[in-house]
């Protein structure tokens, strides 16, 4: 599945406020250095460890919001594995727009190649099963829409994107409500068509449970494997419809096992938690 970029409507905002955090009332190096005059320049951005490349075409955004006339030309795919050295772009325009776009255009770029390299080595592990490998909430606040794009470039499917998304039922939500059953019932009568209705369960009581109250999905939350695989062929023999995700104490070393119990979903969050930034730099010519 190919990654799909934020819409430009909901990018555009994002990437000016950030801009505008780090410009302040001017940016007095470069201002300082050119006194208005516009002068052309290169640059070439380049690898510093070795990782899958992410939000190339978001860094190229942030420079032409600076000068519409910056040429920002990407060497590698969106998604690709570099190794330390390799020049991932060559841009070309106002030396000014180069310069005080350097620091965000690089920041967002390597916070999401981190992302998306951590993501790669967790799909890789489950590449020859049918399980999916999907994202959490557990984003940074202001930057969940790329950071989740960035888990899409690693291979990754988005699970929802925020509360209004989907319904998901999870333990305080079951103890606020007196019970799975009763959750399911009051959720049915109120939330609108076609949003699903997902449940977390800890064990086998209430993976029964959700089948019986008419789950759409149903999460198996940090249970072991051999309980893991009990409630998969519990589900499969009642219902087969039924979308089965695990979730809790992911980690590279056990993911496999998981998804040979034969979920369909693994949900993680440590593709964007545990990840750290992929160096890269900017090099003027």
């Amino acid at each position: 599945m190919k990654a799909v970029l934020p819409a430009q409507i909901i990018l555009e905002p994002l990437l000016r406020q950030w801009l505008l955090e780090d410009i302040g009332r001017g940016d007095r190096t470069s201002a300082g250095l050119f006194s208005g005059e516009v002068k052309q320049g290169k640059a070439e951005w380049i690898v510093k460890e070795e990782g899958v490349i992410a939000g190339l075409p978001i860094a190229a955004r942030v420079f032409q919001l600076l000068d519409e006339n910056v040429n920002f030309d990407p060497i590698i795919a969106e998604g690709e594995f570099c190794s330390l050295g390799t020049i991932i772009a060559k841009i070309d325009g106002n030396q000014e727009a180069l310069l005080t776009g350097e620091r965000v255009a690089l920041n967002l770029a390597m916070r999401l190649s981190g992302i998306a390299t951590l993501t790669r080595k967790y799909t890789e592990q489950i590449a020859d099963l049918p399980t999916k490998l999907v994202d959490t909430r557990k984003t940074t606040p202001g930057l969940r829409i790329l950071e989740k794009y960035a888990t899409q470039v690693g291979g990754a499917v988005n699970h929802r994107l925020g509360l209004d998304d989907a319904v998901m039922i999870k333990d305080n939500h079951i103890q606020a409500a007196g019970g799975i059953a009763s959750a399911i019932a009051l959720l049915r009568e109120n939330i609108p068509y076609p949003l699903t209705i997902e449940v977390e369960t800890s064990n086998l009581e209430e993976v029964q449970a959700a089948l019986e109250h008419g789950a759409d999905i149903i999460m198996l939350d940090n249970m072991s494997l051999e309980m893991m695989t009990q409630a998969v062929q519990l589900i499969r023999n009642q219902n087969s419809q039924i979308k089965i995700e695990a979730s809790g104490n992911i980690t590279l070393a056990r993911i496999r096992a998981v998804a040979e119990t034969g979920v369909d979903y693994i949900s993680s969050s440590a593709p964007i938690t545990r990840s750290s930034w992929l160096d890269l730099s900017m090099r003027m010519i």
